[in-house]
């Protein structure tokens, strides 16, 4: 069985996120939408929220689970027999950045793969950081939202 994790924070997910896991699943038997949680990060909305929301959107996809990990993505991916790390890119930046960490969980989890997909350009200028901006300043983020989602 292949199985991919899909990491993030997902503060809050966006159509991008749901874009490039719909577009992931003719290529895995399962993905695993798991929120990373990082003490140190302070997030817009809670935990609960996030994880009501990634499963309200997924809800229609048996092969697709929503999770919650802490610690190594890499450690959390052999507890869950996931052989596969699944990741978006949008820009070169994104490649720089996500081409290390690849190579670090390449090492600290045994072999792991990272597969990378690369963003439709529709969505390329989408991140949540911008969308929490859009939220902070007041504004209207719902054309950056999946339809489940009303802020």
């Amino acid at each position: 069985m292949k199985t991919a994790v899909f990491p993030g924070s997902f503060d809050p997910i966006t159509i991008g996120h749901v874009d490039l896991v719909k577009r992931a699943i003719p290529i895995f038997d399962k993905i695993i939408v798991a929120i990373g949680v990082n003490t140190q990060k302070k997030y817009l909305f809670n935990l609960e929220q996030r994880k009501k929301w990634l499963c309200e959107v997924f809800s229609e996809y048996p092969q697709i689970e929503i999770d919650v990990f802490e610690n190594l993505t890499a450690h959390y991916c052999k507890k869950k027999h996931a052989d596969f790390i699944l990741r978006g890119l949008r820009n070169a930046s994104d490649f720089d950045y996500e081409k290390t960490i690849s190579q670090l969980n390449h090492i600290v989890g045994n072999g792991i793969e990272t597969v990378f997909l690369i963003s439709q350009p529709e969505f390329s200028h989408i991140s949540s950081t911008i969308v929490r901006e859009i939220i902070l300043g007041n504004g209207d983020a719902s054309p950056f939202l999946p339809e489940q989602i009303k802020i």
